[in-house]
């Protein structure tokens, strides 16, 4: 209950923050239509409906419309089911006009969000026991707090984690990714395939987490003999029922292409839709082209290259935020072990290899296992300063995103 409560209070500061943006510092350009909660511009609840809450919305109250992707245009399809179809069923508790399916979002982002923080904690226990900041003042450890926990606060004021609190799928889609690594860590085969079929479901990249859920399962089955033999108790037919949570893991990204494929005859034409925002996302080329090209910039030309357009700045931020997720790899994979290492470097490879960085750092504001990580370290000082900077940039993001700055 104690983590749940400061997730939710971190949710309603970081909320009025947004409302004080919104009053003080001018939008960024004319206020759309999409991004009215109630149909008239209102400055506390507008602020949770930006960007890609439109499409959501629109999901949510029409459906799917197979339309535009069909005749070479954006649509909907883009977007996979789950939190539109929990976004319209926690909306309707509320009421039949439009605004009460964003309020539903709402609903489904924050109690997503707190459930997420909860779970987290009870998996960073699994690789960080009796890890606290008490041990030794004099290398100025703090009086209190398990790391397992910081886990948690860091993945909560991480620089774009303001997405878990808008109506965007990251919430819920880290509460079903962690679910599900928590299922498959502790051989609880049900719960992984499960909540990895919801998490797939709510975004169809969850697809990536299959390898690292099959490194899990592995290494949670090659471990489990050498515990349970010793209490004369040997497994049975776990390799079968971890397979099968495999399958049922995909089973969300499986279900909505087939649906696609009954409506369109193309399987994958929401990945085709996912070209058309932007300058497009085309993954499959070489993934260091465009880190290497910003690192160069920042190096040679930093000002230069940070007032050379409207996006420099942004880019700066997304290339920045993945080049340190990136280099945190080798040190996941050697602490925590391959199944995150796997995790962490699919989820990278695949935005990374589309040569842009747009929605990166939202991408890497779901990648829990860098958070455990950083949240081995027992340093009060290294502690203090990784929230001050989190929370620094997170206000920023939180500024930029609430102002309709081009912040995805």
């Amino acid at each position: 209950m104690r983590i749940a409560g400061w997730a939710l209070a971190f949710r309603i500061v970081s909320a009025i923050l947004a409302l004080f943006i919104v009053l003080t510092i001018p939008l960024g350009h004319e206020f759309p239509p999409q991004s009215s909660v109630w149909g008239n511009p209102s400055p506390f609840w507008d602020a949770f409906a930006r960007q890609d809450s439109g499409w959501y919305f629109d999901i949510a109250r029409k459906g799917y419309d197979f339309s535009g992707a069909m005749a070479g245009g954006r649509s909907n399809i883009a977007y996979a089911p789950l939190y539109p179809l929990l976004m319209r069923a926690v909306g309707r508790l509320f009421g039949r006009a439009p605004g009460d399916l964003y309020l539903g979002g709402i609903v489904v982002s924050w109690v997503s969000f707190l459930l997420a923080m909860v779970t987290l904690v009870r998996l960073a226990e699994l690789d960080l026991p009796g890890l606290s900041l008490r041990n030794d003042p004099s290398k100025g450890d703090a009086s209190d707090g398990a790391a397992a926990e910081r886990a948690a606060v860091y993945t909560a004021i991480f620089p774009f984690s303001f997405f878990f609190g808008a109506v965007y799928t990251e919430s819920t889609f880290l509460l079903f990714t962690v679910l599900a690594f928590y299922g498959f860590r502790t051989r609880r085969w049900a719960v992984g395939g499960i909540c990895g079929a919801l998490a797939t479901a709510t975004r169809v990249t969850g697809i990536l987490m299959l390898p690292a859920l099959a490194v899990t399962a592995w290494s949670a089955l090659r471990l489990a003999p050498k515990r349970e033999l010793a209490q004369g108790v040997a497994p049975r037919g776990e390799r079968l029922a971890s397979a099968l949570a495999l399958v049922v893991a995909a089973l969300g990204f499986v279900g909505y292409s087939a649906y696609v494929y009954a409506e369109t005859g193309q399987p994958f034409l929401w990945a085709t839709a996912l070209t058309r925002w932007g300058s497009g996302y085309h993954p499959g080329g070489a993934p260091w082209t465009a880190p290497l090209a910003l690192v160069r910039a920042l190096v040679t030309h930093p000002y230069a290259f940070l007032t050379s357009g409207p996006m420099a700045a942004y880019d700066a931020l997304y290339g920045v935020t993945a080049l340190l997720f990136l280099a945190s790899i080798p040190f996941v994979w050697a602490k925590l072990g391959a199944g995150y290492g796997v995790f962490l470097a699919v989820n990278l490879y695949v935005p990374l290899s589309s040569g842009t960085f747009e929605g990166l750092g939202r991408y890497c504001s779901v990648l829990f296992p860098a958070f455990i990580w950083l949240a081995s370290f027992e340093s009060r000082r290294l502690s203090i300063a990784v929230v001050v900077v989190f929370a620094v940039f997170y206000t920023l993001g939180l500024t930029l995103f609430v102002t309709l700055r081009p912040l995805f």
